[in-house]
């Protein structure tokens, strides 16, 4: 706990200037006007980078965004949060903090702008052992941080931001497959691709810009594990809907997929890459903290339309047809383009098998 009795700016400035997290530093400025839970939970995911609210729908119409955010300081390399104005915080809100403590094991750090705690803040604190602080100097360097470092420019021009990348492994997305999840234990072997090539490997400048949009695009974490795993698997979203949270194996770094019926490859486990795992680790948190949602670790065939319009606010998509074949709106991604060509050329097929030889 850091007091400010005068409100002094230079305790706000240096907090904010220490807010980094790559370098594991969050520092959060609660929204003016607001009392809510939920509203400190969405100030939250936006000081990690995510938009603050979740889409879907949830029981009983309250947004899991505490056990998003939780999550997710689970899976970032994040261990410091400091949280600005705790002065006017509610006694829930800070109990809220104090659990999120609790389950990140994160360092908390609260600063009052006020000479004395006010009684909300005091009732609070009764549960957990903290240690008070009004020094400025002894604050900075064992509470703020140091500033955050700032960017090189770059050498060369950054390409355009909001381009498309146009990802083969996307193709089967929305396949017309339909796996089952395993009832019993299973234990895939790895996968070997008997039916359907292998997805492309990404490059690396491809990983680095994938990795940057799925942090920011959303905050769900099921939503991006499923766009992730969809990347390195080109799993559909039948399959990826047939894994639950004991089908990662963050220690083998690999993850199961289901296909009893062998749709396409059979059970099958996929190694998964560096630059997936933390989207992977925050679902399975996730998973754990809200079990009343539902057992997928991915995103379930009812998030369909969610992930899709995730992936286009990423601006990632499948190949589309060539000018002359595209069907529908000027500026639509078509989605099913691939299953619809290989669904007519079956059909092209067995017509002809059919023909009667002609006379």
């Amino acid at each position: 706990m850091v007091l400010d009795p005068g409100d002094d700016a230079v305790h706000t400035h240096t907090a904010l200037a220490a807010h980094h997290p790559p370098s594991g530093r969050i520092t959060l400025h609660p929204g003016p006007g607001t009392t809510s839970e939920t509203g400190l939970a969405h100030d939250l995911l936006a000081a990690l980078g995510k938009p603050p609210l979740l889409p879907g729908r949830f029981p009983a119409g309250r947004q899991p965004a505490w056990e998003a955010a939780t999550a997710w300081i689970n899976a970032l390399p994040v261990n410091r949060l400091t949280v600005l104005r705790a002065h006017r915080l509610t006694a829930r809100r800070t109990m809220r903090l104090l659990e999120l403590r609790a389950l990140t094991g994160i360092h908390l750090t609260l600063v009052c702008h006020r000479p004395h705690l006010p009684a909300a803040l005091h009732q609070a604190l009764q549960t957990a052992d903290f240690a008070i602080t009004a020094d400025f100097q002894a604050a900075r360097r064992h509470y703020y941080g140091t500033t955050a470092p700032v960017p090189r420019p770059a050498e060369e021009p950054a390409r355009p931001a909001n381009r498309w990348l146009t990802l083969p492994a996307l193709d089967r997305l929305v396949s017309y497959d339909s796996p089952a999840p395993c009832t019993a234990p299973c234990v895939p072997p790895p996968i070997t691709f008997r039916h359907r090539p292998p997805p492309t490997p990404l490059t690396e400048q491809a990983v680095q810009e994938v990795a940057r949009r799925l942090s920011t695009v959303t905050a769900h974490p099921r939503l991006a594990a499923a766009l992730a795993a969809a990347l390195f698997t080109g799993a559909s979203i039948q399959q990826l809907a047939t894994a639950r949270p004991g089908d990662y194996d963050a220690a083998a770094a690999t993850l199961a997929l289901h296909d009893r019926t062998r749709y396409t490859d059979g059970c099958a486990s996929h190694r998964v890459p560096p630059w997936a795992r933390v989207s992977l680790k925050a679902a399975v948190s996730f998973a754990q903290l809200a079990p009343g949602q539902d057992q997928h670790l991915l995103a379930g065939p009812h998030d369909r339309v969610h992930l899709l319009r995730m992936a286009e606010a990423a601006r990632l998509r499948p190949p589309q047809p060539p000018v002359g074949q595209r069907t529908g709106p000027v500026g639509r991604i078509q989605w099913d383009w691939r299953e619809r060509k290989e669904a007519q050329c079956y059909d092209t097929m067995l017509t002809r098998h059919q023909m009667p030889p002609s006379l």
